[in-house]
């Protein structure tokens, strides 16, 4: 536990020890924020009640290009500049190191997200939402982050070179998303029984991430994001042992 926590605090601070994270904050709440007032906090509905429905709704694709972004560099930096040998020299497992510098750009998205309340107060004063609700779409939000990092965390172990990395991640994700969408299952409902194309939508995070923002925290979601972590950690662990025993 001792070495997990020094991977984290090590990688943690690594990404204020140039302006790179304070440059990625400012562009990720400049795209989040203005995108959000642009549609706006109304429902349209005839209760024109105001939420942050339209807000929860665009972190799915948000986060499929700021996400991956602070994961690319996790392990292609360190093979590019041979920092990982010396990593691996050091009295930590490969498990505590991938689980170290996870939770570190865990942690890092996650203030990137708390950041954003400052939307949650704005629907407060121009209404009264149900917080509930509003809490429930933060929640699901940090889930479905943490599921983007451990892919994006596993396609930065594949290569040496952020920007293959930052494709990779990109298009993993990309299937996980879409999975969800009509454009994917109405074409292969023509050929595929329902329960197949219902099998392809429970791997979509729009399916786990739209009843958590309706204020439906099921725990069958949660599980879905944590499974997806676990799965593609130790995916990572299994690709820095491979490329080390190499």
């Amino acid at each position: 536990m001792n070495n997990t926590i020094a991977i984290f605090k090590r990688e943690f601070a690594g990404y204020f020890g140039t302006p790179v994270a304070a440059v990625f904050i400012f562009i990720f709440l400049l795209f989040l924020f203005g995108l959000t007032f642009f549609f706006g906090f109304y429902t349209g509905e005839p209760t024109d009640q105001a939420d942050l429905q339209r807000f929860f709704f665009l972190h799915p694709w948000i986060f499929l290009f700021f996400i991956p972004a602070i994961s690319m560099r996790l392990w292609s930096e360190e093979r590019r500049v041979g920092t990982v040998e010396l990593l691996m020299t050091l009295p930590v497992t490969t498990f505590q190191a991938v689980i170290g510098k996870f939770l570190a750009a865990w942690c890092f998205a996650g203030l990137a997200l708390l950041l954003t309340t400052s939307v949650w107060m704005t629907v407060n004063y121009l209404g009264e939402p149900d917080n509930g609700v509003i809490l429930a779409g933060y929640i699901g939000s940090l889930f479905m982050a943490g599921a983007y990092l451990a892919i994006g965390a596993f396609a930065s172990a594949l290569t040496k070179n952020q920007v293959i990395s930052l494709v990779l991640s990109v298009l993993i994700c990309a299937g996980f998303v879409f999975a969800g969408t009509d454009m994917v299952t109405d074409p292969l409902g023509v050929v595929l029984p329902a329960v197949a194309i219902d099998t392809i939508r429970s791997f979509s995070f729009l399916t786990h991430f739209d009843g958590i923002t309706k204020g439906l925290i099921d725990l069958r979601d949660l599980i879905f994001f944590g499974s997806l972590m676990i799965c593609f950690l130790l995916a990572n662990a299994i690709v820095i042992d491979f490329k080390k025993a190499a």
